[in-house]
């Protein structure tokens, strides 16, 4: 989930380098920390803590919401095993889509005026 975050990130050009951390702790749904840092890359007027909030709000960050947002319970094993997960844009590669960065674009915009 964090690779498909920090990708979204990128594309809404918020950012030209993202990583993102989350942090759970046991019979916590939701991540007990977001963390992220652009590597001071963040477009002018935001910083990671900003970036960071916006997080929850747009990704569902439970163990159930990433499962159906990336679409995890279809095995995929052949796809994968062959060239590896990452860096990849094979649609079964949910984590890979930036299908959120326009949606970013926007907050960020409304946040801003």
């Amino acid at each position: 989930m964090g690779r498909y975050i920090a990708k979204n990130i990128v594309a809404a050009d918020l950012a030209d380098q993202c990583e993102v951390q989350l942090s759970y702790a046991i019979g916590y749904p939701e991540p007990i920390n977001v963390w992220v840092s652009t590597f001071g890359t963040a477009r002018k007027g935001l910083s990671d803590e900003k970036i960071a909030k916006l997080i929850p709000k747009y990704f569902p960050l439970t163990p159930a919401g990433i499962i159906e947002t990336l679409k995890l319970r279809r095995p995929i094993y052949r796809d994968t095993a062959r060239h590896g997960h990452f860096g990849r844009e094979l649609d079964a590669f949910t984590w890979e889509k930036t299908d959120k960065a326009e949606t970013l674009r926007r907050a960020v915009g409304q946040a801003a005026a």
